[in-house]
C-alpha cells in the first residue's frame, strides 16, 4: 500500500508546497492536486514537480467539461514530461453548479464524455496515428459541415514522456463506478467508508472488471481520510474536523433530489441522516447540519487515534482493496504532517 494526500490549502499554496516537499522525505508516494473553481491545477501541479523529486503528482480532479480531450492529453503530457514520468491524471465530472454555472457548459452526458475523453487521451499519448475520433460527444477532426473543413488530423508534436500515463477516473454513482472499473488506471472516491465499500460498488465494480481489458493492470484505489495519531483523547476527538466537510457534501454539494454524496450517505446505511443533514443545509442552518453528521460516520471515515488503532484502520482500508491511502495528517504537539507521514509508513 503507498501514501497519498491531498494538497492543502491553508497558508497558501507555496507553503503547502514546502509541506508536501518535507512529505515526501518522510516517504509520501503521491500528492493530489485539487481544481474546483479557483486557480487553474496545472500551474499548481508545474511548481510541485520543480519543487520534488520523487513523489508522483496528482490532478484530483480534472473536471471533463473545461478542456477539450485534446488539452486534457497535451496537458498530461506537459505535467509528465515535467515531473519525468510522475504525474497521474484524474479526471472527473464534477457538478452541475459548478460546470454550468461558472463554466457556462452544459451538463450533459458524464459517461459518455469520460470514456471518450480517456479513449482520445490514451491515442494522443500512443502518438501512433495521427488523431482521428468519431464519437457521440467528439468528432476529430470537426466535420466539414460544423467548421470551415479545413480541420485535419494530426499527431501531438511533442514525443510524451510515457505513452501510458495513469487515468483516474472520480465517481460514485454505480454505472459511473461500473465504468471506472472498465476503463481506468484508478478508482478515486470520496467518503470512503471500507467496511460498506463492497455493499455499496461491488457490484459495479464486479462488472465493469468483467469487461476491462486485459492489457490494463488490476485498477488501484486512493481512500481514506484524516490522519491524527496519540493516546490522548484529544487526537480521537479530531475527527469532528470532519463534520463541516460531510455537511457541505452530504447537505450542500447540490441541489435536492440531485445530489450524488447525499445518495452516498444513504447507500452506506444513513438514509434519515442524510435526510436532515440535507433539510438543514439547504435551509441555512449549517451548524445544526454539521451536528447531525452521525459519530459513526466520523469514525468510518478516518484515521484518529492511538497507533494501534489507527493500524486497524489501516488494515481495513487494505482489505477493502485500497491501493492508495489518502490521508490528511492533522499534527498534534511537536509533530508535523512529515512526522505522521512516517509514523504511518512504519505501520506498513
Amino acid at each position: 500500500m503507498k501514501i497519498s494526500t491531498m494538497m492543502g490549502y491553508a497558508g497558501g499554496f507555496k507553503k503547502s508546497a514546502r509541506d508536501v516537499v518535507e512529505m515526501e522525505k518522510a516517504g509520501l508516494d503521491l500528492v493530489w492536486v485539487a481544481e474546483a473553481y479557483g486557480f487553474d491545477s496545472p500551474s499548481l501541479m508545474g511548481y510541485l514537480a520543480a519543487l520534488t523529486e520523487r513523489v508522483e503528482i496528482g490532478a484530483a480532479i480534472l473536471p471533463i467539461y473545461t478542456r477539450t480531450p485534446t488539452l486534457i492529453a497535451m496537458t498530461a503530457a506537459g505535467l509528465d514530461a515535467l515531473s519525468d514520468g510522475r504525474f497521474n491524471l484524474g479526471l472527473g465530472a464534477s457538478g452541475p453548479q459548478v460546470i454550468e454555472g461558472f463554466h457556462g457548459v452544459a451538463y450533459t452526458d458524464p459517461l459518455g464524455r469520460t470514456r471518450e475523453i480517456v479513449e482520445i487521451c490514451r491515442n494522443v499519448w500512443r502518438r501512433e496515428a495521427p488523431l482521428v475520433h468519431q464519437g457521440k460527444n467528439y468528432t476529430l477532426p470537426l466535420p466539414p459541415e460544423q467548421g470551415t473543413g479545413l480541420g485535419k488530423p494530426l499527431k501531438i508534436i511533442a514525443h510524451p514522456q510515457r505513452s501510458e500515463i495513469p487515468v483516474w477516473i472520480a465517481s460514485l454513482g454505480e454505472k459511473n463506478v461500473e465504468l471506472t472499473a472498465e476503463i481506468a488506471d484508478g478508482w478515486i472516491p470520496i467518503l470512503f467508508i471500507p467496511e460498506r465499500a463492497n455493499q455499496v460498488w461491488g457490484k459495479s465494480i464486479a462488472a465493469g472488471t468483467a469487461k476491462r481489458d486485459k492489457n490494463l493492470a488490476e485498477m488501484m484505489i486512493t481512500a481514506g481520510g484524516l490522519l491524527a495519531i496519540g493516546e490522548d483523547e484529544d487526537v480521537v476527538a479530531l475527527r469532528e474536523l470532519q463534520r463541516p466537510m460531510v455537511a457541505l457534501y452530504v447537505g450542500g454539494m447540490g441541489a435536492r433530489g440531485k445530489n450524488f454524496y447525499n445518495e452516498l450517505a444513504v447507500r452506506y446505511g444513513f438514509e434519515k441522516e442524510a435526510a436532515i443533514i440535507q433539510d438543514l443545509y439547504l435551509g441555512g442552518h449549517k451548524r445544526e447540519a454539521e451536528a447531525a453528521v452521525p459519530q459513526e460516520f466520523l469514525e468510518l471515515t478516518s484515521l484518529c487515534g492511538p497507533a494501534g488503532y489507527v493500524k486497524e484502520r489501516v488494515a481495513a482500508f487494505r482489505a477493502a482493496g485500497v491501493t492508495h491511502l489518502q490521508v490528511q495528517p492533522v499534527p498534534q504537539g511537536e509533530q508535523s504532517a512529515a512526522s505522521l507521514i512516517e509514523s504511518l509508513r512504519e505501520m506498513f
